[in-house]
């Protein structure tokens, strides 16, 4: 239950929906009311809750994981990112979610991250009619993959320097994540495009600036950062190879003690 003031200030209730109360409120309901044919049921929920949790686990922590991988890799970026994280949070908080916004150094560093590492490489669509695009004849219902992965790594579009993490790339330009720009489409476009674009990207970035402000990280047994591995692995997620390794140490704690 949620407060509100209405205009005269008098305090009033409003009874709150989360996702699932929406979900149960559609069961039996017809979902094209000009055919009563289709309809939602508890299997159906199921479904659709299930699909979102594991659509949600593995993809956001290996973004996290490719994240951490190309900032050690890269102690310069590390260091910027940790500059301004200090700048603007200060060496005496956690990083919140409402400080996101102020961090464009970061919001950079994540659209480098999922340029390089689309963890859904392979975006799969069907074409609704006939089409013939560019010369090619695409029938109807044919099943086309767009390969994500290949557009973010393409020097006709991001330059001789595509295959490199520099976030810097993003300075000046109004690029964004959610399928509007066609060169950057790691969570898809469109209405097929994915549900839960915005969790992904807040949880991906509050989790990785809350690492970076709170530890120093290094590589373990004295590992060149040149030298660590980034093979990845296709799988339902495109992720390591092997896992990453490193080794923490508490940066704020001389401050706050």
């Amino acid at each position: 239950m949620e407060e509100y003031e209405d205009s005269s200030n008098n305090k009033k209730n409003v009874q709150s929906k989360h996702f699932v109360d929406i979900l149960l409120s559609l069961m039996h309901q017809p979902m094209d009311h000009n055919k009563q044919e289709h309809f939602i049921d508890r299997t159906n929920i199921k479904a659709i809750l299930t699909d979102m949790l594991a659509g949600s686990f593995d993809t956001t922590a290996g973004a996290i994981e490719w994240g951490m991988s190309e900032l050690l890799r890269h102690p310069r970026v590390m260091k910027k990112l940790q500059d301004e994280l200090s700048s603007v949070v200060g060496i005496n908080r956690l990083v919140e979610e409402f400080d996101l916004t102020k961090l464009p150094y970061l919001n950079m560093v994540v659209k480098e991250t999922l340029r390089l590492y689309p963890i859904a490489a392979l975006v799969p669509r069907e074409s609704l009619e006939d089409i013939t695009i560019n010369g090619y004849f695409i029938k109807k219902k044919s099943r086309t993959l767009i390969n994500a992965w290949a557009i973010g790594r393409d020097p006709k579009v991001w330059s001789d320097n595509a295959e490199i993490f520099y976030p810097e790339r993003f300075v000046n330009n109004n690029i964004d994540l959610k399928g509007h720009d066609f060169q950057l489409i790691p969570f898809g476009s469109g209405r097929r495009g994915c549900p839960g674009i915005q969790m992904a990207i807040t949880t991906f970035s509050l989790v990785l600036a809350q690492l970076v402000h709170c530890f120093n990280w290094e590589l373990p047994f004295n590992m060149s950062p040149l030298d660590l591995d980034m093979t990845e692995k296709f799988d339902f997620a495109l992720g390591r190879s092997n896992h990453l390794s490193a080794v923490p140490t508490y940066r704020l704690w001389n401050t706050l003690n």
